[in-house]
């Protein structure tokens, strides 16, 4: 009997072990496939979907098992997939749903806040090439009709940003003016995006250049300044030309169009006059009529080298060997890769040559199309508010420099010698 009773027991157990052993691997089994299935399902559905959904939806692959670029080409073993065992045991995260409003907050963190930001508030509707130029800009509601000027000569993409003073009489004003602009000319709805800054404050230009470069839909963008005139195709140029296309996708170049405007402001204001080749510029120049972009500051374009600008053969691309800190030309070079501009520039004085001089320091090297020019557009200049801004923003660009500086001590060798030279450390 105590034999039958042990039998018995063995029996119970060795059932037991067998219902349980059973059941987990059933859960184990169905219960990942689910999960798998699900996912997969959610996935195609994001793709799927005509309509997409409120806010920024943000694939995840580059650090869960799918890494891409030439980080991982250099580093081979980081194409592997990860085997932490938190993420294994609920399956490889796919995505990252942020809203976008979470989204610009911090991309443009160091701007003046509180700030609305609407990308797209128009979008082009002309199919885009990747490998064009966009013109990345900033307009004020008073530039408006040199703004319209540039749309039509350039007939390429362009992404503007757009600043409206928060209140609702400027922002409904604003708007309207808007509607009628992108309305007038049919390259403006073609070529053009544009995205609004809605705040109380006047002249964050280095925001407003990142907002604009940040969503251009082409890999190459050209940072430009409004009021200035293209007199010559140089986007026609730059796409035929194979080299200058490599070093653009190297991502290591930047291409400068040298800068000039007219000795008396009033014979830069109709356009139809302005020279549309370098022969016609030069022969302007030795009468006298038209001179550097802001002869009297001559650290701002000085690097450009204008003798040899003159003097260089047709085609000539040469490259700026004399780099100075305060150098702000206007440059093509590539949207992805380069630093972004310094934010904390609120209004005239070093915004762009901050911008210029991080690309620099970053181990970009600068270049010369010597068949190709740009004119500023005269008008007047806010005089009183030049003055001040420049004595504020004279002091955040010295500390600039040297926190830049210090940076990229271990990326550019030049640093040392820069600052020695410039920032004196």
């Amino acid at each position: 009997m105590p034999f039958v009773r042990a039998l018995g027991a063995v029996h119970f157990l060795v059932t037991a072990y067998i219902f349980l052993a059973t059941a987990y691997t059933t859960c184990s089994l169905f219960g990942r496939l689910p999960r798998a299935f699900l996912s997969r399902l959610h996935d195609r559905g994001t793709v799927a979907d005509s309509q997409p959904s409120p806010g920024l939806y943000l694939d995840a692959g580059h650090y869960h098992g799918e890494p891409r670029g030439a980080f991982t080409d250099q580093y081979p073993t980081l194409n592997h997939p990860r085997t932490n065992t938190s993420l294994d045991a609920q399956g490889p995260a796919t995505s990252l749903d942020l809203s976008e409003e979470l989204f610009l907050s911090k991309a443009f963190a160091q701007s003046m806040r509180p700030s609305k930001i609407i990308p797209y508030f128009y979008r082009a509707t002309a199919d885009l090439e990747k490998d064009d130029i966009t013109i990345a800009t900033l307009v004020t509601s008073n530039r408006f009709g040199v703004f319209k000027k540039l749309v039509e000569d350039y007939q390429g993409p362009i992404s503007v940003a757009i600043h409206i003073k928060d209140t609702a009489e400027e922002v409904e004003a604003l708007l309207d003016r808007l509607h009628e602009l992108y309305t007038s000319v049919p390259a403006m709805s073609a070529y053009v995006d544009i995205h609004l800054m809605i705040d109380h404050f006047d002249r964050q230009f280095n925001t407003w250049r990142n907002v604009a470069r940040l969503f251009a839909r082409t890999d190459y963008v050209m940072m430009l300044d409004v009021d200035f005139a293209l007199c010559t195709d140089f986007r026609s140029s730059v796409r035929r030309s194979r080299p200058i296309m490599d070093k653009l996708e190297s991502g290591d170049a930047a291409f400068v169009l040298p800068a000039f405007e007219y000795v008396k402001q009033r014979d830069g204001i109709e356009q139809a006059n302005l020279p549309r080749s370098k022969k016609a510029l030069v022969s302007l120049v030795k009468q006298g009529v038209i001179d550097v972009f802001h002869r009297s500051w001559a650290p701002g374009h000085n690097s450009t080298d204008y003798p040899r600008f003159y003097s260089s053969r047709p085609g000539e691309v040469y490259k700026v060997t004399q780099y100075q800190s305060a150098y702000e030309p206007y440059v093509i070079f590539k949207k992805e890769g380069p630093p972004w501009c310094d934010e904390r520039f609120v209004g005239y004085g070093g915004n762009k040559a901050a911008c210029l001089f991080e690309m620099y320091l970053s181990g970009i090297s600068f270049y010369v199309l010597s068949d190709h020019f740009l004119i500023h557009q005269s008008h007047p200049y806010e005089e009183e508010a030049r003055k001040s801004e420049r004595k504020y923003n004279k002091k955040i660009y010295s500390d600039f420099k040297e926190e830049a500086c210090l940076r990229y001590t271990s990326v550019n060798p030049t640093v040392t010698r820069i600052l020695t030279k410039d920032v004196g450390i």
